[in-house]
């Protein structure tokens, strides 16, 4: 029997990327032409609210039916996804997609960025005492952060924002939901000036950013994420230019896979 929830689950399971309500509302209303006047009648007076109440439907529905996939609210829309606990065996059917990992300077150096951004690098640098030039550059390579242009001040540096692709990865469709985000967003930043050396010291103490760091590890293994980007390098990735340790973290970026 067509009914618009089925028509909506047919869209999401074929759909290779996220979808939004919009979207699907648009898509239905093309099909229409195509569709009997009993099919007509069943999408008769549908609204874009009419698919959001649908999508909260089949994704309380799969909840309760502890389904192997789920269906989560990104950034840029909803999508099938398969739940991280299965990501062991999933993993085995793309063998050469080998899961690229984030060192704990990395995930430091992005937890100040989402807090604070668009910040420069020797704000970075004033905050964990510790030059960061090979650890932005990771992070813009595996799509977390992107350049945001220039900060008006002498010199002109280049400001650091994250990406779309980092918020899909943590599970997070707005910079309000990461944690203690009210608290830690408006914390002083340090005077000081960038590491210059290799010492690492720069005469200021650690501040309630770090804390920032360990809070933002937590979430990156709590929430569900999706898989890098196709055009994302995932060999090995190069030793980060930090003059800390840059072990590597527990956190993968590609902790789930698309439901196709």
């Amino acid at each position: 029997m067509l009914t618009l929830k089925a028509v909506v689950e047919a869209l999401l399971f074929s759909s290779q990327r996220p979808l939004t309500a919009k979207e699907i509302l648009q898509v239905i209303r093309l099909g229409m032409e195509y569709a009997t006047e009993d099919e007509q009648e069943i999408f008769k007076g549908m609204t874009e609210a009419t698919i959001q109440n649908v999508l909260i439907e089949l994704s309380t529905e799969y909840q309760q039916l502890e389904r192997a996939f789920q269906l989560v609210e990104q950034v840029n829309g909803w999508q099938l996804t398969t739940k991280p606990e299965h990501q062991t065996w999933v993993r085995q059917l793309f063998p050469d997609l080998r899961p690229t990992r984030l060192s704990p300077p990395a995930l430091e150096t992005l937890a100040i960025v989402a807090y604070r951004q668009p910040v420069t690098k020797a704000d970075i640098e004033a905050i964990r005492g510790v030059a960061v030039d090979g650890v932005i550059q990771r992070l813009l390579d595996v799509g977390m952060l992107k350049i945001a242009g220039r900060a008006e001040i002498p010199g002109r540096p280049l400001l650091y924002e994250t990406t779309q692709h980092f918020m899909e990865h943590f599970g997070i469709k707005t910079l309000d939901d990461l944690p203690n985000a009210s608290e830690l967003r408006f914390v002083p930043l340090p005077n000081g000036n960038p590491p210059t050396d290799g010492s690492g010291a720069t005469g200021t103490g650690p501040t309630n950013e770090s804390e920032a760091g360990e809070l933002f590890k937590e979430s990156a293994q709590e929430q569900p994420a999706e898989p890098l980007p196709e055009n994302v390098a995932l060999e090995n990735p190069a030793p980060e230019n930090e003059t800390e340790a840059a072990a590597e973290s527990d956190t993968p970026i590609d902790q789930g896979v698309n439901q196709e």
